[in-house]
């Protein structure tokens, strides 16, 4: 079932409820439909709990128990080559506006809404109950996601602010307190992957690099050439720091800080190119603009791409669903002239997983393309 209950569904409610408060919602019948955070916006509830005379006594333990099992199914427990990971992917894992990354023995919560916002203690209780106490740090980042003065950043328990993690036996350093997002982009493990299986030899570019993900891969893979482009100089020390922490590859490897779309006039062209860029639209009134934005810079993209070549481009924009996501990609494609392939079709990694009743949970869209000629 769907986690979300819109405004528009609700026929009547209580006086005097306040944002954040878990509440009961019945049918038009008075049956127990279910138990969740109350917001007063289009997303009306989300509900964390379907039926039951009460909401569970155990609930937190329970879930987040029932999520840590789907990881070791997953392989990822316990891992010689990968310690980090997606433990709690909001719907995909039954806590709508809730995630939490595992950094090896660190755990980073963030909230996307007030009523998990508001059970964060009982959040990060259950946790180190599941995993009895090994957990050095807590962290809560939800400034970032409710907005300055709804939350503020602070360790729970602990105070380490950042590690050394393995992702397929290649090395990252991941800060949380200074980092995007939880500090880290775990749900591209998969492509990262993908992206250094083809590497060996070639000449890579990798656009929006942030902490050089696809360019460590790449050169763990022994590329020829990897360039690096991100507009933020932080980005770029991010970058060159992992680079470095995974050997001395001199000149095999080059950082620019530098607009994406200025630095593509620039280049020549290369075997393969990685384009990541951040989301371009955010709400739906946004969309066309983004549309726009996708096409014209994978438009110019392709023109750099070798005959013979890749490309692997990403939109992890939630209001751009699969085919639009396609049909953008088509209309670059028409406007550079090139015959393309599609060679695979790409998602978030597994413990990213997705509500097969909540599709809005597939955020990230990926291609690789061939470029024949």
């Amino acid at each position: 079932m769907h986690h979300w209950v819109f405004s528009g569904a609700i026929q009547d409610q209580s006086d005097g409820i306040k944002e954040g408060e878990l509440i009961r919602i019945l049918s038009h019948k008075k049956e127990i439909l279910g138990y969740g955070h109350y917001s007063p916006a289009s997303i009306c509830v989300r509900l964390l709990q379907f039926g039951g005379d009460n909401f569970e006594k155990n609930f937190w333990n329970t879930r987040i128990n029932a999520a840590l099992q789907l990881r070791q199914r997953l392989g990822l427990l316990h891992s010689d080559h990968t310690n980090a990971y997606r433990l709690i992917h909001g719907e995909g894992d039954g806590l709508p506006g809730l995630i939490i990354d595992i950094y090896n023995e660190n755990a980073v919560i963030q909230c996307h809404t007030a009523g998990m916002h508001s059970q964060i203690n009982e959040i990060s209780a259950a946790l180190t109950s599941v995993y009895q106490n090994k957990l050095n740090t807590v962290y809560d980042k939800s400034k970032e996601s409710l907005g300055v003065g709804l939350a503020e950043n602070s360790f729970i328990k602990g105070e380490t602010d950042e590690c050394i993690i393995k992702e397929n036996k290649n090395k990252f350093q991941v800060n949380w307190v200074t980092g995007q997002k939880t500090g880290f982009f775990i749900d591209q493990r998969d492509n990262r992957k993908l992206l250094g299986d083809y590497a060996s030899g070639r000449s890579v570019l990798n656009l929006f690099c942030y902490s050089g993900g696809f360019s460590v891969y790449a050169l763990n893979n022994n590329a020829r050439k990897v360039d690096s482009v991100d507009v933020s100089a932080k980005a770029m020390e991010l970058t060159e720091a992992n680079v470095l922490l995974n050997g001395e590859f001199g000149t095999n490897h080059m950082g620019y800080a530098s607009d994406v779309n200025s630095f593509i006039h620039t280049i020549d062209e290369y075997d393969i190119i990685i384009c990541d860029p951040p989301a371009f639209a955010k709400s739906l009134n946004k969309r066309h603009q983004a549309l726009n934005g996708y096409r014209n810079l994978n438009a110019k993209v392709i023109k750099k791409v070798k005959k013979g070549g890749l490309l692997f481009t990403f939109s992890c924009s939630q209001v751009m669903d699969r085919d639009l996501f396609q049909q953008t990609i088509l209309a670059a494609a028409f406007e550079s002239g090139r015959k393309i392939k599609i060679i695979y079709h790409l998602s978030q990694a597994p413990d990213h997983p997705i509500n097969l009743y909540h599709p809005e949970g597939s955020y990230l869209k990926g291609l690789v393309l061939y470029i024949e000629d």
